[in-house]
């Protein structure tokens, strides 16, 4: 592996985490004033806690992940 590949490599893996983490805590919190709301509404109680922070945590890899990518081809392009 070339040191260009291992920098692209490092980018994504490191702007997929921060998504992952990022996109879970946000999706999360949401689920937590949701439950904390004066009136419930029916998407806090048919939708699982853990279900909504999986998707927030997917949502924020596939936007860590795209932004690793387009960030590169943005270097690679002014090159």
């Amino acid at each position: 592996m070339d040191i260009k590949t291992k920098r692209l490599a490092l980018l994504v893996v490191s702007c997929s985490a921060v998504g992952v983490i990022l996109g879970g805590s946000a999706s999360l919190a949401d689920s937590n004033q949701c439950w904390a709301a004066k009136e419930v509404t029916n998407d806090c109680l048919t939708t699982e806690p853990v279900v909504k922070t999986m998707q927030g945590m997917s949502t924020g890899l596939i936007a860590g992940f795209t932004a690793a990518i387009v960030a590169a081809w943005q270097i690679k392009h002014d090159e």
